[in-house]
């Protein structure tokens, strides 16, 4: 089942900065093949939901591996059955309106 997501993780007990854990996401995202787009409060994502989730596992695993106690995570999961759209294409078509919101 394809699926869309967005996923916003914030590791705890790290002090203040965290951009060097949410960092360390990308490449696995990207090796999943999930095409992220990171944007300033989580990451959106497309794929299979199995691969979509293992990654997501994977990620919490790499900021547990870098020293974070903990880690809260927030996701977001859509799917739909009546046809394929991307993320990009959802955003473009909230473009076409005249929207860059």
């Amino acid at each position: 089942m394809k699926v869309t997501a967005e996923i916003c993780v914030i590791p705890l007990g790290v002090g203040v900065s965290v951009s060097k854990y949410i960092a360390a996401c990308g490449p696995i995202l990207e090796a999943a093949g999930l095409k992220p787009q990171l944007h300033a409060y989580g990451t959106n994502v497309e794929g299979e939901w199995d691969d979509v989730f293992a990654a997501f596992k994977e990620c919490h695993q790499t900021i547990h591996d870098l020293g974070a106690p903990r880690v809260h995570t927030s996701i977001k999961v859509g799917t739909r059955t009546d046809r394929e759209q991307s993320n990009d294409d959802k955003i473009a078509a909230v473009r076409e309106r005249g929207s860059s919101a």
